[in-house]
């Protein structure tokens, strides 16, 4: 049974592997930085459309805790506490596609040109015995105008085919950036500082 998010650390003497839910080269980089190597990668294959009238906040914690669910349910190795992730790029309340063409993209850096947006970014531990821990992070980006040669050099690079919203910051889109409030590692798919707090608080040990 799952148990409501929030509520006191739950603490191991026996800390589990840590498998991560994401087959994302980016997430797992940002973990390296912070001087963590998951035990394994299993990645979760969900349904990924948006619900009628869901918000933003409220859509990338419900693929978060899907994905974390599947994943602890098709694991069978050692105790393990899964680790999810869901980044989702909106304007306003509009949640923005992950650009499958380069139509997509061009059509995202249109929408984002000259205005500010929120990237969300909804992570999901799974543990052990049964429960699952969750919390989303915003940022917010503020793009410059950008010309219209400057979104067909961008869709040529093809950066940005793959990537919620169209873009990936830590790419030439950076240069698109006129501010940017919150982490910037939420924004490249994984808000370090509260993933850290998150996995501490599940029990697992980082040095």
């Amino acid at each position: 049974m799952i148990s409501p998010r929030g509520g006191l650390p739950i603490a191991s003497n026996n800390p589990e592997k840590l498998v991560l839910a994401s087959e994302s080269p980016r997430r797992k980089a940002l973990l390296a930085q912070a001087g963590i190597a998951p035990d394994a990668i299993a990645p979760a294959a969900i349904d990924e459309t948006p619900l009628k009238g869901e918000l933003p906040r409220i859509h990338a914690l419900r693929l978060a805790v899907a994905k974390a669910e599947t994943a602890a349910r098709t694991w069978n190795g050692a105790p393990a506490l899964i680790l999810a992730a869901d980044t989702v790029v909106a304007a306003g309340a509009r949640i923005l596609p992950k650009a499958e063409s380069d139509e997509d993209v061009r059509e995202c850096l249109a929408l984002l040109s000259g205005r500010a947006h929120q990237v969300i970014t909804a992570i999901a531990v799974a543990m052990p015995v049964g429960r699952v821990r969750s919390r989303a992070v915003m940022t917010r980006v503020s793009f410059k105008n950008l010309s219209t040669e400057e979104i067909a050099a961008y869709v040529r690079c093809r950066e940005g085919v793959g990537k919620a919203g169209g873009y990936a910051i830590q790419g030439r889109a950076e240069a698109f950036v006129r501010q940017l409030n919150g982490s910037y590692s939420n924004v490249v798919g994984l808000p370090l500082l509260e993933t850290l707090n998150l996995l501490k608080g599940c029990g697992h040990q980082i040095s």
